[in-house]
């Protein structure tokens, strides 16, 4: 989905470009078009004339998204989109979702994400101490969190509880109890 977000210079041109430069990461700063164009290229059935589908992904270094960087091979037959709004009705968002086959959504409880998303801010350089990192989550992530459990596709076909399991905090040992996990 990070492919998806709107670059910076698009951002800078919208009607308040310091709201929306803020808000980064909510539904509106994504280009919902262009991810339901990709969605609809991948639903095409598999012909010998099927061509690669290309992606754009993140560049995390640079803040802005990729074009074309993602090659899906034309016969290629599972493909899997995670991301916050795969499962988000309402226009583009909501069509694609349609077009899945399934659709598993994973639950937080809301202080738990909170909580993650303060160390992963920190953690990445995103905030400068836990402080701000907090006001972010409050004002951006939590926020985009509560519109999509708000807008959620009613055909969701599983959905999973998040839990903490120690076994997979960094530092862990590789044998530690449920890391052997089945599938």
């Amino acid at each position: 989905m990070d492919g998806f977000h709107l670059t910076r210079a698009q951002l800078a041109t919208m009607p308040d470009p310091a709201h929306a430069a803020a808000r980064r990461g909510a539904a509106f700063t994504f280009d919902a078009p262009a991810y339901l164009a990709l969605v609809r290229a991948l639903r095409e059935p598999v012909t010998p004339e099927s061509t690669t589908v290309r992606a754009p992904s993140f560049d995390h270094a640079v803040k802005d998204p990729v074009e074309d960087d993602i090659a899906v091979g034309a016969g290629v037959r599972v493909v899997v989109f995670e991301g916050l709004y795969v499962a988000m009705g309402g226009e583009e968002w909501g069509e694609a979702a349609g077009l899945m086959d399934e659709t598993w959504f994973v639950e937080v409880e809301e202080a738990r994400a909170k909580e993650r998303l303060v160390r992963r801010h920190v953690a990445s350089g995103i905030e400068k101490d836990r402080e701000a990192a907090a006001r972010r989550a409050e004002e951006n992530d939590l926020v985009n969190g509560r519109e999509i459990l708000e807008r959620l596709v009613p055909h969701v076909t599983e959905r999973i509880q998040s839990k903490e399991d120690d076994a997979w905090k960094p530092g862990a040992p590789d044998d530690a109890p449920g890391k052997d996990v089945q599938v």
